[in-house]
C-alpha cells in the first residue's frame, strides 16, 4: 500500500479480526461502523487499513427481565432498537444519526439526544470485549483505565468486540413532543435549565436562528419530549393502541413543522408556536433528525460541510454567548446549528461529554476564511476550559488538545504501555500525535 489507498477488510468473526490486526503493515489499523460517512478524520487511516466493523452485528443475549442486552460492537443502533423495543425496552443516549454503531457509540462515547437525563452512551456500558494489539481480547469494566481510554478513545486502544449495555424502560413507541420558542440565547439557556427539563429519558434540543444579530442573537426553537405512557395512547389512532410498542414507529419519517432540516432558520423560528404543551410522534422524529433529509450540496455546496462541535462547562455560558454571537456577526450559513444541555460527564478520558453545554455546527467548506475563524473558536472553547470534540474533527490543532483534555498525557503514556509498535492508529492520531 501507498500514497492514501486504503485496505478495507470486514472480518465476520473475532478470529478473522484478529487476524487482520496481526496482518496489518507499517501504517497499522483501525476499526470502524461502516461505510465512511464520518465527517472528520478519527476513523480513517490513509495509506494503511480499516476494519469495517458491520460484518460481527449479532445480538447474544438479551435479559428482558433486567434491561440487559449482550451484542456484536457493530451491530447498528437503530437495527438494536428495533428488536428491543417490542420487549419494552429503548437503546439509551441514541445518537441524531441512526447509522451509528455500538462501537462506534462506544468509541465516540456519543451523548445522544438525551444528554442531561440519559448522559453519554458509555454510561450504560456495563462491560465490553476489546481486541488489543498483542492479539489478546481483554474483558474491560468500567471502573478500569482501559475502559477510561476507550470510552471515547476513537478506537485508538484496540478493537470494540462485543458490549454490554444496560437500557431504559419505555411503554411505547411513541414520544410526547413540544416546541417552544425562545427569545435569545439567556431565554434559552434558562428554558433548558429549568426544573424538569431533564427528566428521567427526556429529551431536549434547541435549533438556533443564526440569522439573528443584537437583542434576538440565539433566539431559538426549544424541542422537548419525553417517552409517552400507555395512557397516552387513549385518544390515538385504533393501530397505535393495539400496538403500542410496534417498531414501525422507528421508521425514517420526513421532518414536522419546525424540524424541518431544510427551512431557513429564521423562517423555522418564526412559524414554530410560541408554546405547544406536546403532542404524540413517533420515535424517529425527534431521534434522527439528521436522517429526515440529505444535508449536502443544497445546503453547502458542491464542497459540502464541516461538523464543528464543542462543550463548555456549567458557569462558562459568556463564553457560550461570545461564540454564538461570533457565528452569527458572522453571518454563517448554517442549517443546522443545536444546542443542548448535557448533564453528568462521559467517562472517557477523551470524552466531550462534560457538565454543561454542546453546540453543534455544519457550515459550509467554502465559506470563505472558515479555517482561521474556527481556529479562533477552538481558542475560546479552550480558554473556557472546554472541549471540541473529537469523533468528528478533521482540524483542530495538536497545541490545543492538552488544553481541553488534561487526561490526554495519560492516554499517550497507556497507548505506549498497551500498543507499544502503533499498530492502531488514524489520520487523527497522527495529526494531532495521540
Amino acid at each position: 500500500m501507498s500514497g492514501d489507498t486504503v485496505s478495507v477488510i470486514r472480518p465476520r468473526t473475532h478470529e478473522e479480526a484478529a487476524v487482520a490486526v496481526r496482518a496489518c503493515g507499517a501504517r497499522g489499523v483501525v476499526a470502524r461502523g461502516g461505510p465512511d460517512r464520518a465527517l472528520g478524520d478519527a476513523a480513517r487511516n490513509a495509506g494503511g487499513a480499516v476494519l469495517d466493523m458491520t460484518g460481527l452485528d449479532r445480538v447474544h443475549v438479551v435479559d428482558a427481565a433486567e434491561g440487559i442486552v449482550l451484542c456484536d460492537a457493530g451491530l447498528g443502533l437503530h437495527r438494536l432498537a428495533e428488536l428491543l423495543l417490542p420487549l419494552g425496552w429503548s437503546v439509551p443516549a441514541f445518537p441524531a444519526a441512526r447509522h451509528v454503531t455500538v462501537g462506534g457509540a462506544i468509541g465516540a462515547d456519543l451523548h445522544g439526544c438525551a444528554p442531561d437525563a440519559a448522559g453519554s452512551f458509555s454510561r450504560h456500558v456495563v462491560a465490553l470485549e476489546l481486541l488489543t494489539a498483542d492479539g489478546e481480547v481483554r474483558a474491560v469494566r468500567p471502573d478500569s483505565e482501559l475502559f477510561g481510554a476507550t470510552a471515547g478513545g476513537l478506537g485508538l486502544t484496540g478493537v470494540i468486540l462485543t458490549a454490554t449495555v444496560r437500557l431504559l424502560p419505555v411503554e411505547t413507541a411513541y414520544l410526547t413532543v413540544g416546541t417552544e420558542r425562545a427569545a435569545d440565547l439567556d431565554d434559552l439557556l434558562a428554558r433548558l435549565a429549568a426544573p424538569g427539563t431533564g427528566r428521567p429519558h427526556g429529551y431536549a434540543a434547541a435549533r438556533i436562528d443564526l440569522t439573528a444579530r443584537g437583542a434576538a442573537t440565539g433566539r431559538a426553537v426549544l424541542t422537548r419530549a419525553g417517552h409517552a405512557p400507555r395512557a397516552a395512547l387513549r385518544g390515538a389512532v385504533p393501530r397505535a393502541r393495539r400496538r403500542p410498542l410496534s417498531p414501525r414507529a422507528l421508521q425514517l419519517l420526513p421532518p414536522v413543522g419546525p424540524l424541518g432540516s431544510l427551512v431557513p432558520a429564521g423562517i423555522r423560528y418564526l412559524a414554530a408556536p410560541r408554546a405547544h404543551p406536546g403532542r404524540l410522534r413517533h420515535l424517529s422524529v425527534f431521534r434522527h433528525p439528521l436522517d429526515t433529509v440529505s444535508l449536502g450540496g443544497r445546503c453547502y455546496g458542491r464542497l459540502g460541510r464541516v461538523r464543528y462541535q464543542f462543550a463548555v462547562g456549567h458557569g462558562q455560558e459568556e463564553a457560550l454567548h461570545r461564540i454564538v454571537r461570533r457565528v452569527a456577526d458572522r453571518r454563517c450559513p448554517s442549517a443546522r446549528a443545536v444546542l443542548q444541555r448535557l448533564g453528568a460527564a462521559g467517562p472517557g478520558w477523551l470524552s466531550c461529554a462534560v457538565p454543561g453545554w454542546s453546540l453543534a455546527l455544519d457550515l459550509p467548506v467554502a465559506l470563505p476564511g472558515l479555517a482561521a475563524f474556527l481556529d479562533g473558536l477552538d481558542e475560546e472553547v479552550a480558554a473556557a476550559g472546554g472541549r471540541v470534540g473529537l469523533a468528528r474533527d478533521c482540524r483542530l490543532r495538536p497545541d490545543l488538545l492538552t488544553a481541553m483534555y488534561p487526561r490526554a498525557t495519560d492516554f499517550r503514556a497507556l497507548r505506549a504501555r498497551l500498543d507499544p509498535r502503533g499498530v492502531f492508529i488514524s489520520d487523527l492520531a497522527r495529526r494531532l500525535a495521540l
